[in-house]
């Protein structure tokens, strides 16, 4: 037994208590006037919630929705609530708002209080919600956990790993399997399946239409043939898997915390492996990417030829599971016109 077991006991005392206490209305729910989805998940980073919400957004836009992003903005300098400008630094806004931002060309709000950067949204943006008839959606970005904010569908993705997984400090899981029960929806990603010991004892009794299965590739048009492989984010095995189920092999790999800030030692010891392995360039993720430019352009410069994977989720009948989703955000629709 890890002689950490003890603190992931009095951990998951402590998240049992506190969610007792919102599922009994001791803690209080602040409500939004605007419909919220929340995207989130059990373990601690790398689930793909920044992808699937991109995906997600890509689905309402489809539909002409609108919708903003409500998210933390982890790794940034500051908690202040604040509208991401898609040419800004991730060091003011976030790696994965900028991300987001600049994928969807929608409104992201960071902040560490959630509803006042809702509330701030619906101030900003009023004037552009629809007719009646129609709404503007809040997306809530990496939000299972942040029950003090009510939301009117909530997404949950699952990874293969979270059936097998302990609770924080032991494990990865910030919650048992069991806080699926509260779920709308469940995301299946990498093969995972409900359909396991683990998770059929934790009773999850969720209806069979709103278990939906996403697909991931990560997209490598015009990267090196041998390339040093580079990336800080939470679960790096991932992305080295992902280029070599898309046919790369990369020379070299180089692994960074998760939100990496990169400095000028990081490029020397990335063109020293480069060199060592007689790589002909480099490849990492968008976000890694995105942190690479809080860089001086001189820097930057050395890793060329650089290739930014684009990572890309394909959900399983989703014009089905977007009538599903708004179905449910049409039955909760007349509470929010009435506020």
């Amino acid at each position: 037994m890890s002689a950490l077991a003890p603190l992931s006991a009095l951990f998951g005392a402590g998240v049992a208590a506190r969610n007792a206490l919102y599922d009994r209305g001791i803690l209080h729910v602040r409500r939004l006037k605007w419909p919220v989805i929340s995207i989130g998940n059990l373990s601690v980073g790398g689930a793909g919630k920044t992808p699937f919400t991109i995906l997600l957004g890509e689905l309402l836009q489809s539909r002409q929705i609108p919708f903003d992003i409500l998210s933390r903005g982890y790794g940034r300098s500051d908690t202040r609530i604040r509208l991401v400008d898609d040419k800004g630094s991730s060091a003011d806004f976030g790696d994965e708002p900028l991300l987001m931002a600049r994928k969807l060309g929608v409104p992201v709000i960071v902040g560490a209080d959630r509803f006042a950067a809702g509330q701030f949204a619906e101030q900003e943006f009023s004037n552009l919600r629809p007719a009646h008839g129609g709404t503007w959606v809040h997306l809530l970005d990496d939000a299972f956990q942040h029950r003090q904010l009510h939301r009117d569908f909530d997404i949950v993705i699952v990874t293969p790993s979270d059936a097998q997984d302990s609770l924080l400090p032991v494990g990865r899981l910030r919650e048992p399997l069991t806080s699926l029960r509260r779920a709308h929806a469940i995301v299946l990603t990498d093969g995972a399946s409900l359909d396991v010991p683990q998770l059929r004892e934790a009773n999850v009794g969720i209806n069979n239409e709103h278990v939906w299965c996403v697909t991931r590739h990560i997209e490598t048009n015009g990267a090196p043939s041998h390339p040093i492989a580079f990336c800080g984010i939470a679960r790096p095995e991932r992305f080295f898997r992902d280029l070599r189920t898309a046919g790369i092999e990369p020379a070299g790999e180089l692994t960074f915390p998760d939100h990496h800030a990169y400095t000028e030692t990081d490029i020397r010891n990335l063109l020293s492996l480069r060199l060592q392995k007689t790589a002909n360039g480099f490849i990492t993720t968008e976000k890694d990417a995105i942190n690479l430019e809080r860089l001086r352009a001189d820097l930057r410069a050395q890793l060329q030829p650089l290739t930014a994977a684009a990572l890309k989720m394909e959900l399983a009948d989703s014009e089905k599971v977007l009538d599903i989703l708004l179905g449910t955000l049409s039955g909760n629709l007349h509470s929010h016109l009435t506020r």
